[in-house]
């Protein structure tokens, strides 16, 4: 087993097994530490002050997984911890908040492959200040029509002047992430969205289901948004994925959406940095774009 200690902004993190096979691809534990830290200037501004839901990979993606919301006995006193009673359990749940650097390499090494992050910043917890329109296609549906079904949904953003962000979930769907101030709950957030698909399915019911049963969402593309929800986490941008090639959660343009020849795994661990020189960080409006929900809100009943 390797192991070293090395230093990053004054402070000490432990490495270890850094040889461990992360994916069938070969990729290893040392590679998913060094994409996170290459990648840290592209994520630390969109998750700080955010909670953070381990999902854990101790084995690589072939291995058993497990989610740690509570942060370990062994962590180290410098991460931010944030600490939240769950109703559920009965107990405080102290969140990891991982606002910089040090913080992510050591998630790294725990070998959480995923970000998870919540939708609302921790100051303000039952507001979120992020929207997402989930889109998951069913086989046989494809993810050319899930793109399709993003169009629609870009359309009737545009009605209401709000500009949603597409990016690739880095499974087999897309997630559209609406910035907009932190003025509703997610109840009423998620009545918007839902308010939102229900018009679209109406136009579009023979590639689109707001089924809840999943063996009844054959050939459609699902429109979820229940993912709107206190306590529940998205796979943010620039995340890696627990699938063969490494696969990334990746920004689009509309223009790319719109033209439908894009694939998810093209976007991976080896072509994210040379496509962020080519198109830079898409999402990087969304740290300073504040929209109000209030007018589609106003609508729903």
């Amino acid at each position: 087993m390797t192991c070293q200690i090395v230093q990053i902004e004054e402070k000490e993190v432990r490495l270890t097994n850094l040889e461990k096979e992360m994916w069938p691809d070969g990729y290893t534990k040392a590679d998913l530490i060094k994409y996170y830290v290459d990648m840290s200037p592209y994520i630390l501004p969109y998750i700080k002050n955010r909670l953070f839901i381990m999902s854990r990979y101790p084995d690589g993606i072939t291995g058993k997984m497990f989610y740690q919301k509570d942060a370990p006995e062994y962590t180290p006193e410098w991460v931010q911890t944030y600490p939240l009673v769950s109703e559920r359990e009965n107990k405080v749940v102290n969140y990891i908040v991982c606002d910089d650097l040090p913080t992510l390499v050591w998630l790294a090494n725990q070998a959480c492959i995923e970000l998870h992050i919540w939708m609302a910043q921790k100051e303000r917890l039952d507001y979120p200040d992020i929207v997402v329109f989930d889109l998951d296609p069913f086989p046989p549906a494809t993810f050319k029509d899930t793109l399709d079904v993003a169009m629609l949904v870009k359309e009737a953003l545009d009605r209401f002047g709000l500009q949603g962000y597409p990016k690739t979930s880095g499974s087999t769907g897309l997630h559209i992430f609406l910035p907009v101030r932190p003025e509703f709950t997610y109840a009423q957030v998620r009545e918007g969205v839902r308010f939102l698909f229900e018009h679209i399915h109406a136009v579009y019911p023979e590639k689109t289901t707001l089924e809840r049963s999943i063996d009844k969402r054959a050939g459609k593309v699902y429109l979820d948004y229940g993912q709107n929800t206190r306590g529940h986490t998205m796979t943010f941008h620039y995340s890696l994925r627990p699938h063969p090639g490494a696969p990334v959660s990746t920004p689009l343009t509309w223009d790319e959406v719109r033209a439908g020849d894009i694939e998810p795994e093209d976007f991976n661990i080896k072509t994210i940095f040379p496509r962020i020189k080519k198109v830079g960080d898409l999402y990087r409006p969304i740290l300073h774009q504040e929209q109000s929900f209030a007018g589609l809100l106003t609508l729903v009943t």
